[in-house]
């Protein structure tokens, strides 16, 4: 079996079509027009290359459910290790940064071109260009860098700007660097000996015999910064009610579409969104050990409690309600869902 991929077995087949080795090697044959074309399915930054068509997030999320939410979860957070295309923002100067389409990726053409290349998994370019359009859209508002009614198309593309386009910079070894590289080597004037001076703090590679030499360090090679918040959760007391067995039954039910953000109940931890034990009632951002959005944060010194009533505004449109909130749930639309399903976390009290 080749040890090259399929593609670049392709590539290499059309490379012996080309004229000059065609006729020289006699192998293959000059590609047609509409092989070229088939190939050729790129897009560029500017947006060069897209072709026709148009869709948004209300319908990229049915889109999305059907095709990607397998893999990629309902609100694109990403289920084992399949990858989570939403969130990561304010991680990528940590040591384990999470990569997403909001958080790193400079240009949308990439986003673009990949689910259309690529996606669904196992059935690749079976979306039609309107499809594609609708399910980046739902991407990008998940990410909360459009809202649902925004229409991409090939028309409005460069009018969306990525979060980290100006994180990137220009790789200029080759003229900085390579020259340095290929020069003849200094043989004169070295050092008489060679000592450790630093340590690489994060991969930790300094040889063990070494380390207890470095106990003080020659140089600081990072100086990290923990700005430490002090929250002062405002205990509130819930008066205690029956709960309607019938609608707790029927909640359970709804927060089957919360899931795979919060866990509720005994040995409930944090996940993509914070464990949800003891939250009607409580004051919000009060979950011991998650990280919260700077809004929400915000809300909670403003005095935010989640009572029934900002539940249920909240649930309705999360990013409306909570502008900046890391949430990526559209909401829950239906009064009955919202009503049963705050039901169903009063019995989880704490």
């Amino acid at each position: 079996m080749s040890k090259f991929p399929k593609f670049s077995l392709v590539l290499a087949l059309a490379f012996l079509g080309t004229p000059a080795l065609s006729d020289t090697l006699g192998l293959g044959r000059v590609a047609l027009p509409e092989e070229i074309a088939a190939w050729d399915k790129d897009i560029r930054p500017d947006g060069s290359g897209l072709p026709k068509g148009s869709g948004d997030a209300i319908v990229g999320e049915e889109v999305f459910a059907e095709q990607c939410a397998s893999c990629h979860g309902d609100f694109a957070e990403g289920i084992d290790n399949w990858p989570k295309l939403a969130g990561g923002f304010d991680t990528l100067d940590r040591e384990d940064p999470l990569k997403t389409v909001g958080s790193y990726w400079p240009y949308l053409s990439t986003t673009w071109d990949y689910v259309n290349r690529s996606m669904p998994y196992g059935n690749a370019q079976s979306l039609t260009a309107d499809e594609v359009y609708a399910v980046v859209a739902y991407i990008l508002y998940s990410n909360d860098m459009i809202e649902d009614d925004f229409v991409l198309s090939d028309e409005t593309f460069t009018d969306v700007e990525m979060t980290n386009a100006d994180g990137f910079f220009v790789d200029n070894r080759a003229e900085v660097e390579y020259a340095s590289f290929s020069a003849d080597p200094c043989m004169s004037d070295c050092k008489d000996a060679v000592e450790v001076t630093m340590r690489a703090l994060v991969l930790d590679v300094t040889p063990e015999e070494y380390k207890a030499e470095a106990a003080t360090p020659v140089a600081v090679v990072e100086e990290v910064v923990e700005e430490i918040v002090e929250e002062t959760v405002v205990e509130e007391v819930v008066e205690e009610a029956a709960l309607d067995a019938e609608l707790v039954a029927a909640g359970e039910k709804v927060f089957k579409k919360c899931k795979a953000c919060h866990q509720v109940g005994e040995g409930a931890k944090n996940r993509s969104g914070p464990m949800l034990n003891g939250v009607v009632g409580a004051t919000a951002a009060q979950v011991e050990g998650f990280k919260y959005s700077k809004a929400i944060m915000a809300a909670a010194e403003d005095g935010l409690v989640w009572d029934a009533a900002s539940l249920a505004e909240f649930l309705t449109k999360p990013k409306a309600y909570l502008k900046g909130t890391k949430m990526s749930f559209n909401g829950l639309k239906k009064e009955d869902e919202r009503t049963a399903v705050i039901e169903y976390l009063k019995s989880f009290g704490g």
